[in-house]
């Protein structure tokens, strides 16, 4: 299973499960950006999804059908916390850094597109977190070592310092409507949530959508 295939690999298993063609709501996609950021391993995600089917195929015609990937949250932690403790003392996202076969060259171009990305916006919602932002990846070019882990956990603080300028620069009543949006979208799923999942979930959307709408690229090695 290709690592850097995360996102379609879940996606395709969900919807050949699924038995129709579905495209996934921002919900599903939040979702599936909280396990990688988790560092869930592919193949527990995929499994969960097959076993949440394969018991959902045992029911009676009539069930209610499983729109959305939130149906199979439940069985991916509960998988994953099972491989935690079966691989305890171990680094999951370590292993998959190390293990991915990455080139120097292929972070470095990753790392100079993330800089021409982030040099092309001009949105006064970012204020100069993207001044800041382009400034350290310039560093990190400048001092990169072989330490793929490292490097990774730099981009990650980078995208960190780069949300929290979006949060403080976004325009205030714009941002009141998308986290009206965000909260709409998020209704059907509030009941069966506990508080910390919900807000962990609701901040996860609020700050995909803020990204996705000002085009920043994500950073991270997963996205090279």
């Amino acid at each position: 299973m290709n690592y850097y295939n995360y996102f379609t690999e879940i996606e395709d298993t969900f919807i050949r499960r699924r038995g129709k063609h579905l495209f996934l709501s921002p919900l599903d996609w939040t979702l599936i950006e909280a396990w990688k950021d988790r560092g869930i391993p592919l193949h527990i995600v995929i499994r969960s999804i097959e076993s949440v089917f394969d018991v959902f195929d045992r029911q009676p015609p009539g069930t209610r059908t499983i729109k959305s990937l939130f149906y199979c949250r439940e069985e991916v932690e509960a998988q994953y916390a099972e491989w935690l403790r079966a691989h305890a003392g171990q680094d999951a996202g370590d292993a998959e850094v190390a293990a991915n076969g990455l080139t120097p060259e292929a972070i470095r171009e990753h790392i100079c597109r993330s800089v021409k990305t982030l040099s092309s916006l001009t949105s006064p919602n970012l204020g100069d977190g993207t001044e800041r932002a382009v400034a350290r990846l310039g560093a990190l070019l400048a001092e990169m070592t072989d330490d793929q882990a490292a490097t990774d956990a730099t981009l990650a603080d980078i995208e960190r310092m780069l949300e929290r300028s979006i949060l403080d620069n976004w325009d205030k009543n714009e941002l009141k409507i998308i986290e009206k949006e965000t909260a709409s979208q998020l209704r059907e799923y509030k009941a069966s949530m506990t508080p910390e999942d919900y807000k962990k979930t609701y901040d996860l959307m609020l700050i995909k959508r803020l990204r996705d709408d000002a085009g920043i690229p994500r950073m991270g090695l997963f996205y090279v």
